[in-house]
């Protein structure tokens, strides 16, 4: 009886694996394909050589948008950022008062922010947070800050900025604050608050004139000193 069927055996085991192979799923076919695993790298190499060269894109064009903000203008962001932070931190602790903009008055934050970049850059910034935060300079990016930066916050919901600061490095800010936090004082963005309420950052910087005020000289001849004795 067993010869009988003997011949068949191999037959039936034949049909079976037909059968998985045709049951198996189509992309575990294909994968099991050389010529399709080949296609398959070269499709992945090329998609990820198109978002490499998407996002080299993005970085030439801030490039070229900051160069092109700071061509033919002799002064240096540094100095006069360095000057414009020296300036703020001589001012902490100065109170804080709803549209005031001197330090016989107090600050509010962008009346401190305007004062510090009208005497230390000779620039006029919008009187407001809120349009301050539509001057034409450059964005840059949260890793990307460097001192003398403006910061925005939305502090008070919904998205819409209510607050500003100027980047001081390492992650630290100087702003007028409120009343009740004591007016001008330095804080760092990694607190949760602020990490929260962030929007964005601007180089407002790199819209200063050509010709900076002769208070701006002085005082970068005074702090470049003082970092050498």
């Amino acid at each position: 009886m067993l010869n009988r069927f003997a011949p068949l055996v191999p037959l039936a085991l034949v049909s079976l694996l037909f059968g998985c192979a045709a049951q198996m799923p189509a992309s575990q076919q294909q994968s099991q394909n050389p010529q399709f695993k080949d296609s398959v790298t070269a499709q992945t190499a090329a998609k990820r050589a198109d978002y490499s060269a998407s996002v080299l894109d993005d970085e030439i064009a801030t490039e070229d948008e900051l160069a092109q903000f700071a061509d033919n203008k002799p002064y240096r962001l540094p100095v006069l950022a360095d000057s414009i932070l020296e300036r703020g931190k001589s001012l902490i602790g100065t109170r804080y008062r709803f549209g005031g903009t001197s330090t016989t008055s107090g600050f509010d934050c962008s009346g401190f922010i305007g004062y510090l970049f009208r005497e230390e850059a000779g620039m006029s910034l919008p009187r407001s947070s809120r349009e301050m935060i539509n001057i034409d300079a450059p964005l840059v990016k949260r890793n990307d800050l460097k001192p003398g930066d403006l910061l925005f916050f939305s502090t008070a919901g919904r998205g819409r900025v209510s607050h500003a600061g100027i980047y001081l490095g390492d992650d630290q800010f100087i702003h007028s604050s409120s009343r009740r936090s004591g007016g001008v004082r330095v804080d760092s963005l990694d607190d949760a608050y602020w990490a929260r309420t962030f929007i964005e950052a601007k180089r407002a910087l790199a819209m200063a004139p050509s010709k900076v005020p002769e208070t701006t000289t002085a005082m970068t001849s005074t702090t470049l000193k003082r970092q050498h004795r």
